[in-house]
């Protein structure tokens, strides 16, 4: 292991990762920690899929450093250029654009993807300086480029990086332009990245050419673009109460800048910043993990809100791609975070409210109008979608407006490949509100139609809190929640499935198990995928799956409790926190992990 180890410090692009090799090696001879993190930086390649690359950053092939994404950009500038040479329609010169975001080594990734990129031959683009994902999701569809780079870990800790695909221009069918790469996209980038890498010996890169010049540096106009195509959201028409107060943060992100820009030129300009977390830093200071989702995340936030008076916290995670919402509760007094479905629910609703889309300019044809995923003059119905872990709800309030809904697999590269989708989302707090601006999670545009309709329901002396009462009188209180189980090994998520496999559970929270579905085989519906799927017969739905981009195993909960009037929501309320308590405990059982 020390010999490979020196073999690719010695090649290693960075001073500062092979001197940090060199020190591993020779502290491993005596210190256990350091011998355990040399063995796992050199434990394999880290393996490009369908999220691209996601990791720690460090020296050695399973880490995130200047030699794997080198080899990375050069799988992809490979596969771009094979697709270019077999298009249907005759071959075509590439075009890329590039985007990054403040975490370490960010930049220089980004830059040597563009100069390995114009190597190539591939036309491309940089974005300016350290912007949201939303903004190159938005650049690729934009710019009509074949491809778009975008290197964030999103809310990942403050020690990883990664690098994520786009597709669109000629490279895929329109519908999927703009989107995150699926297979078997995937798997060809993986193997030319193999095969530069079999080039080669230890961490030497010098068979990947590199310019020194020839890629385009954009100026602003790309983010104003983006600023005016997402403020066009708004529809002030409908709802021209812009009286709201609103905490934001970007939890030490990228996307305070322009989530500050945008809500202020929709009009809402009683807006406050956390100041402590507006500035993008790295090191992310004042959470312990920085993603919206995590407990203690919007402290700040929250006590600012208190101080200020607010109507509404949005949060944004470190990239921007994905929204929190916190309120007052009317019930309890207290400042409260919404469950990712309770916002896509309330998301769903304004959006039927509105006629099921978002109207706006778009693309990169000036004066071009696209409504309800067509031009203006051929409205389609309008289709919602969700993943299948998410809650039941939307499709209930997509029903009842007489729009289409469609359930896809875990993540916004199947939702955004949804035919004529005209809003999707997830429960890990990813929402497409509109798909022709970006065709991705936004959690800006997101953030931005949540406080239109805030502000039209403080106008009639409402909350978003009556929004989700009248939701549930109609179609029935949705309660959904969340087990995840974090491993050191990912053997222990494997042996978790197989236990499930083999007994599964026949009853949960006190309701016999009626289906027991293995999506590993696929359905009607869905591809396959690592998963399986209880059904109970009073409604309760339990999915487990291993977590695509960290070592968990998630399990979805989601209790069904029907409401007839207003007064028995609270009573409903606290029945279905009883009924995913026990379903929780039963499915810990199931597993094999204690209860706390």
């Amino acid at each position: 292991m020390a010999g490979i180890a020196l073999q690719w410090a010695g090649t290693d692009p960075e001073p500062e990762m092979a001197a940090q090799l060199r020190g591993l090696v020779e502290q491993s001879a005596t210190d256990p920690t350091a011998a355990a993190e040399l063995t796992d930086s050199f434990a394999g390649e880290l393996q490009f899929g369908t999220a691209g690359l996601r990791a720690a950053m460090g020296p050695g092939p399973n880490r995130m450093n200047r030699t794997v994404v080198r080899r990375a950009a050069a799988g992809v500038a490979a596969h771009l250029l094979d697709l270019a040479a077999t298009h249907d329609a005759g071959p075509y010169s590439p075009r890329a654009v590039i985007g990054f975001d403040a975490r370490r080594h960010s930049t220089i990734f980004a830059q040597e993807t563009a100069a390995i990129f114009t190597a190539a031959g591939i036309e491309t683009f940089l974005l300016p300086t350290a912007l949201p994902t939303p903004v190159l999701a938005f650049a690729v569809r934009h710019l009509n480029c074949e491809a778009g780079v975008m290197v964030t870990a999103s809310h990942n800790p403050a020690a990883d990086n990664g690098y994520k695909v786009y597709l669109g221009g000629r490279a895929v069918a329109p519908e999927a332009r703009g989107v995150q790469i699926v297979a078997p996209h995937d798997a060809r980038i993986a193997g030319h990245i193999a095969a530069v890498s079999r080039s080669a010996q230890a961490g030497d890169t010098s068979n990947i050419p590199l310019a020194t010049e020839g890629w385009t540096v954009l100026g602003p106009e790309l983010a104003d673009s983006y600023k005016r195509a997402v403020v066009a959201l708004a529809d002030t028409a409908r709802f021209p109460s812009r009286k709201l107060r609103i905490v934001h943060t970007s939890l030490h992100g990228v996307g305070h800048e322009t989530a500050m820009a945008v809500l202020t030129d929709a009009g809402f300009n009683d807006t406050h910043a956390v100041p402590e977390q507006a500035r993008p830093d790295p090191d992310f200071p004042t959470v312990s993990f920085p993603n919206p989702e995590e407990p203690g995340a919007m402290d700040l936030a929250f006590a600012l809100a208190q101080k200020v008076g607010a109507d509404v916290v949005l949060a944004n995670d470190p990239d921007a791609d994905r929204a929190a919402i916190g309120a007052p509760d009317p019930a309890t007094g207290q400042w409260r975070k919404f469950h990712g479905d309770e916002v896509g629910a309330l998301l769903g609703a304004h959006l039927a409210a509105r006629g099921g889309s978002v109207e706006t300019e778009v693309g990169a044809e000036a004066g071009v109008k696209v409504r309800n995923g067509s031009t203006a003059d051929t409205p389609r119905k309008p289709v919602f979608a969700n993943s299948i872990v998410s809650s039941r709800l939307l499709e209930r309030i997509a029903s009842s407006a007489g729009y289409g809904h469609v359930q896809t697999l875990t993540g916004f590269k199947w939702i955004s490949r949804v035919p004529g989708l005209t809003f999707g989302y997830e429960e890990a707090l990813g929402y497409c509100v509109a798909p022709e601006v970006v065709r991705d999670k936004d959690g800006m545009s997101a953030g931005l139609l949540v406080a239109e309709m805030a502000a039209a329901l403080k106008a009639e002396g409402k909350t978003l809190f009556d929004v989700l009462d009248r939701l549930a009188l109609e179609h029935g209180l949705h309660a959904s929640g969340q087990l995840s189980i974090r491993v050191e090994d990912l053997g222990e998520i494997s042996s978790m499935m197989a236990l499930l496999r083999a007994q599964a559970p026949a009853v949960l929270g006190g309701s016999p198990v009626a289906e027991s579905i293995d999506l590993s085989a696929g359905t009607p519906d869905l591809p396959a995928t690592n998963g399986l799927l209880y059904l109970t017969e009073n409604g309760t739905r339990v999915i487990v799956r291993p977590s695509g981009t960290e070592p968990k195993l998630k399990c979805y909960l989601e209790v069904v409790i029907d409401v007839s009037s207003r007064e028995q929501l609270p009573a409903a309320r606290q029945e279905a926190a009883l009924a995913l308590a026990a379903v929780e405990r039963d499915v810990k059982a199931a597993l094999g992990v204690d209860n706390p």
